[in-house]
């Protein structure tokens, strides 16, 4: 039965292929090294699922964000664990993603033919810390409000366009209910969108040229 199935799906959708193509394909003898893209993109999985199950009870408003907050963290079931796992998954995904990025400079992975994989690799970077940064004001408490008043100070200093930038980004020349809610929607559609078009050229990228194999000493 299982067979028949398997040969059913196989004729209409061709998914052995596709199976061989991803897990059955050869690789080069790596080390342990190699394996900081595959916990990285196990942390993207898990940030995506921490995060929509987040927003079913967080309100991007600066009356509610903070008590909703609260609310999930003591009141909703597994809630404080959920939470937790989002919050420090965060940080241990821009700390696995500089890792695996390290890695890659110090084996010339970035080298012909794998310098498209390099380029949405940085991109992918840039995303994750995107997501930190909107993800951080969230919460709306003091600390994340003085932070992220700090932060988008930073980027006012470019000359000409600063106080464009700024007002961008904040909505206003203030922090506000528009900043909160800019943030909010950057980090639950404009970046996820961001990260899953360049997450998918990426192993797209790995797996129809590639990983390149450890570099000898002559190399």
């Amino acid at each position: 039965m299982t067979t028949r199935m398997g040969n059913w799906l196989d004729e209409r959708l061709g998914w052995r292929s596709v199976w061989n193509a991803i897990f059955l394909r050869k690789i080069p003898k790596v080390n342990w090294f190699y394996a900081l893209g595959s916990a990285t993109l196990f942390l993207a999985v898990l940030q995506i699922v921490t995060g929509i199950l987040l927003t079913i009870y967080y309100v991007p408003t600066p009356d509610h964000a903070y008590d909703s907050v609260q609310f999930i963290t003591t009141q909703v079931p597994a809630g404080w664990f959920i939470r937790g796992l989002h919050h420090y998954g965060a940080s241990a995904m821009v700390i696995l993603t500089v890792l695996h990025m390290i890695r890659v400079i110090v084996y010339g992975a970035y080298k012909f033919p794998r310098e498209v994989t390099w380029f949405t690799g940085i991109g992918l970077l840039l995303v994750v810390v995107g997501f930190g940064f909107t993800g951080y004001l969230l919460p709306w408490d003091q600390k994340a409000f003085w932070a992220t008043t700090v932060g988008t100070r930073i980027p006012a200093t470019t000359p000409l366009i600063g106080d464009t930038i700024l007002r961008i980004m904040r909505g206003g020349s203030d922090l506000s209910a528009v900043t909160l809610a800019r943030f909010f929607g950057v980090h639950v559609w404009v970046l996820p969108a961001a990260l899953l078009i360049l997450l998918g050229i990426h192993i797209y990228l790995v797996i129809r040229i590639g990983i390149s194999a450890v570099p000898r000493r002559d190399e």
